[in-house]
């Protein structure tokens, strides 16, 4: 039984806990800015209606990844479109600290890798963003895409190699370039 009296702290817990991750799996997995806005609100809309099943539920974090990956293949299936990333989110990160010539080297890679990601198949796209970029463990990230630790690991491994094959870079650069 939910405690309605405690219900507000706990759902603005929840998305103030995990708001940021979802954002960042799903513009990874989108490419577009707004349609990672929209898709996270309907992340958090999907929790909240199913705040009745939470007893239910091992593990909160695994439990909204799931979520949100549905959100993201629903999304998928109806623009039917690979997306691309889109440069602002991703210029954000890189340090002013660095020589002009350096910084656009390092946006150009970055631009590299994550349209090579965005060509992946999704399930392969979906393993790179959340075992290489946002670090879940082989174990979440199976219980997220619901399938087996064996299937993670040999994705993964697979993604990463189709990915070293298209850009001609090695695997531990495939991933630092797409953070």
């Amino acid at each position: 039984m939910l405690d309605f009296e405690h219900l507000d702290d706990r759902i603005t817990d929840i998305y103030h806990q995990y708001y940021l991750d979802v954002y960042r799996f799903l513009i990874c997995f989108s490419g577009n800015q707004s349609e990672a806005e929209d898709m996270t609100q309907e992340v958090f809309i999907r929790v909240l209606n199913n705040l009745s099943n939470l007893h239910k539920v091992n593990n909160l974090k695994t439990w909204i990844f799931s979520i949100a990956k549905h959100v993201s293949i629903d999304h998928y299936r109806k623009k039917r479109l690979i997306g691309l990333f889109t440069d602002g989110f991703f210029t954000q990160i890189i340090s002013a600290d660095r020589e002009p010539s350096e910084v656009m080297e390092q946006l150009e890679m970055k631009n590299s890798v994550h349209e090579a990601i965005s060509k992946l198949k999704p399930h392969f796209r979906s393993v790179v963003i959340l075992r290489g970029i946002n670090e879940f463990s082989i174990k979440e990230t199976a219980e997220i895409l619901q399938c087996s630790e064996s299937k993670v690991k040999v994705d993964y491994h697979r993604a990463l190699k189709e990915l070293k094959k298209k850009l001609n870079i090695e695997m531990e650069e495939v991933i630092q370039n797409a953070k």
